[in-house]
């Protein structure tokens, strides 16, 4: 793809992931990058229909979510809000002639139940984890979506499955945030406050399979230029860790050596999460550079600069 003939409309630019890829696509020099400001509001097909014309390629970046909190709290807003900003928005562009629509899609559409390492071919298995099966189920409707207008219109629209996300400019604050940002602000306030302890959810137990953001970018650039797949193509590390184990690493890299308190009452979520890399690392040449360690070093120094 000659990015610098293209016109390119990222959803959700301002936002962790999406602004991360538009300072990546900016190095690419497109004809037009455009972000629509946060006050877009993409459940209105008007909308959608104004930011898709004159744009060659969509990255759909833009979605209501956030962790297990958000998700027990307001399951009907996850749904409603992911599904109508996906299904309007894939309908705009193939109206307005998009060459190339780039959806990102969330490891919560895969079944709960499923082989691990998880591969793209097992998304359609089995139901989602129930806490997070309204956001899942909205977002897999826009494969849907996507296998159908490839039917009949033949639009080119593709799917990426990033797996747990963490790094610079991820939401710390409240029930939105995910578990490393999540974690980190615990320990950070457990160390500006001289406690003793730290309460997380769950039993530590579950495993997870975490990206770096940059990586994350590198392989959403990577398949829009080499990949074509109606199926999904999932992104991640390659390799899992345990939320105790995560847990540690955090508490280590603060320099901590704190109680850990684990609320079982609390949601433990998907047990068990490690997603396949073979068919991005075989089509797209797809290769994370950031180990956990790194990854973490980093964005804890980060989170440090802007709350002290």
């Amino acid at each position: 793809m000659n990015w610098k003939t293209k016109k390119v409309l990222v959803t959700g630019g301002n936002g962790f992931l999406g602004s991360s890829l538009v300072r990546s696509l900016k190095e690419l020099n497109p004809a037009l990058l455009v972000t629509p400001s946060s006050s877009c509001d993409l459940r209105l097909k008007e909308n959608c229909e104004k930011i898709t014309k004159d744009i060659d390629v969509v990255f759909h970046i833009a979605a209501h979510v956030g962790g297990i909190g958000l998700n027990k709290e307001k399951p009907g807003e996850l749904f409603y809000d992911n599904l109508l900003m996906g299904t309007y928005l894939m309908d705009e562009a193939r109206a307005n002639g998009i060459e190339k629509f780039i959806s990102l899609g969330t490891m919560c559409s895969y079944p709960k139940i499923t082989p691990q390492p998880i591969k793209e071919e097992f998304l359609w298995e089995g139901y989602p984890e129930e806490v997070t099966s309204a956001y899942g189920l909205a977002k897999k409707m826009q494969i849907v979506q996507s296998l159908a207008y490839k039917q009949q219109y033949d639009f080119n629209s593709i799917t990426v499955f990033v797996t747990n996300l963490y790094g610079y400019h991820d939401n710390f604050i409240g029930t939105n945030s995910h578990v490393i940002p999540a974690m980190i602000e615990k320990f950070w306030n457990a160390k500006k406050n001289n406690l003793s302890f730290v309460e997380l959810w769950g039993d530590g137990t579950p495993t997870r399979d975490f990206l770096y953001v940059d990586d994350a970018v590198d392989g959403l650039i990577l398949a829009a230029e080499k990949y074509d797949d109606t199926l999904p193509l999932n992104l991640g590390s390659g390799s899992e860790i345990t939320i105790k184990k995560l847990a540690l690493l955090i508490m280590n890299l603060f320099d901590l050596d704190l109680e850990l308190k684990w609320n079982s009452t609390m949601p433990n979520g998907q047990l068990k999460r490690c997603v396949s890399i073979e068919k991005a690392k075989n089509m797209i040449d797809f290769n994370p550079k950031t180990s956990l360690q790194e990854g973490l070093k980093s964005t804890i120094e980060w989170y440090k600069k802007f709350n002290n």
